[in-house]
């Protein structure tokens, strides 16, 4: 999953030199803090760990599933991140190999085992749902710096924290979203919360950041996201555990002749 959401942002990208904000435009404050947040996560190399994923509809109604991911840091362009579906049954095997890129369309398959085929996920077509999640393919990509342009809103408050307020506008034609706003804590340089607004420009998603762990010193990772559908009453969890980093992943690990054979 993407480092804004896992985690999950690892790009090559050199930070301007600070100024006031009285001595930049909206635009440029708000891409310095894009960077900002950005670096806070280079450095991992790669990262395995669990999830438990539980869909609710919008009666209350909830389903629960279980899988592992694992991502590697790939220098001067987006990460390669796998996702491998444990329970229940009916998913079992299911996995999917996103690389994602920082100024072309990402690439992105998924490995159905009842048909025993790896399907490539159209680039035009990444606002379908994951997995019947509230998540889309987009939103599952690592969110680069490049992949938007940005705009500075403002400071503001989330249960006390002091945020960045920062509009975020997709550089890909076929993305599901007008903007995104991205509230980012001032402090730790993780975001907090990030609404999605489709392409009628009506808000249509809300994601919450919680539970942040910063492993080893060196690494923040939330250890809860709830993306909440503003239009279906629908919602995800995700709940993340058992982080390890720098575990020696390669490139052999993220083919995708490797979902064949995942178990």
């Amino acid at each position: 999953m993407n480092k804004l959401y896992a985690a999950p942002i690892a790009i090559a990208l050199l930070a301007t030199p600070f100024s006031s904000a009285l001595a930049q435009t909206a635009e440029e404050r708000g891409l310095e803090i894009a960077i900002e947040a950005n670096a806070v996560n280079d450095g991992f190399k790669d990262s395995t760990s669990s999830m438990k994923m539980t869909l609710i509809n919008r009666s209350g109604k909830k389903s629960v599933r279980r899988m592992r991911a694992k991502t590697l840091e790939v220098t001067g362009d987006g990460d390669k991140s796998m996702t491998i579906f444990d329970e229940p049954a009916d998913v079992k095997g299911t996995a999917s190999l996103t690389y994602s890129h920082s100024t072309k369309a990402d690439e992105q398959w998924l490995f159905l085992p009842a048909l025993k085929r790896v399907k490539r996920i159209s680039s035009k077509n990444k606002t379908g749902a994951f997995m019947g999640s509230e998540f889309a393919f987009e939103d599952i990509s690592s969110q680069e710096v490049e992949k938007y342009t940005y705009k500075y809103l403002g400071d503001e408050e989330i249960d006390g924290i002091a945020v960045y307020k920062v509009e975020a506008y997709p550089a890909y034609k076929y993305s599901g979203y007008t903007r995104l706003i991205n509230y980012i804590d001032q402090d730790r340089k993780v975001p907090l919360k990030t609404e999605f607004f489709d392409r009628k420009d009506k808000l249509l998603k809300t994601l919450s950041f919680s539970d942040y762990v910063h492993h080893d010193g060196e690494h923040w990772r939330a250890g809860r996201m709830e993306m909440i559908n503003a239009q279906t009453g629908k919602s995800t969890i995700l709940e993340f555990s058992d982080y390890a980093f720098a575990t020696g992943l390669g490139d052999k690990d993220f083919s995708s002749n490797a979902l064949k054979k995942l178990r």
